[in-house]
């Protein structure tokens, strides 16, 4: 049974990077496709960015384009979401999830790390 765990969130000020990491256990990534998502309190969640492991160019939200950074390394069953010039807006819990296949849900959802953007 593959797990997901997100790992990099802290408190950064506007501006900064960071990068979060969702590393698979217990399986290896594979299927269709990986994504992130985030969470704000009392908000719904909302896409972030997605890589597809047959493609070359990844999805971004509108919000975090030519920000945000998307990139897999199967090799070590991570991948990773490069964060540049941080907003408070950007505040969220951040999560990762697979999709096995083009016509399924996102699922194995991992519990999320914390970013905080502070101004």
């Amino acid at each position: 049974q593959v797990q997901l765990v997100e790992s990099g969130g802290r408190l950064v000020q506007a501006g900064e990077s960071l990068t979060l990491a969702c590393t698979a256990s217990g399986d290896t990534f594979s299927g269709y496709a990986m994504g992130w998502f985030r969470q704000a309190p009392g908000s719904e969640r909302e896409f972030v960015a997605a890589v597809r492991w047959n493609e070359d160019a990844p999805h971004y939200a509108n919000s975090v384009k030519d920000r945000f950074t998307v990139s897999r390394d199967n090799a070590k069953n991570t991948m990773y979401l490069q964060m540049h010039n941080l907003r408070p807006e950007d505040t969220a819990a951040y999560y990762c999830a697979q999709k096995v296949s083009p016509g399924s849900p996102y699922t194995d959802w991992g519990r999320g790390t914390q970013v905080t953007v502070s101004s």
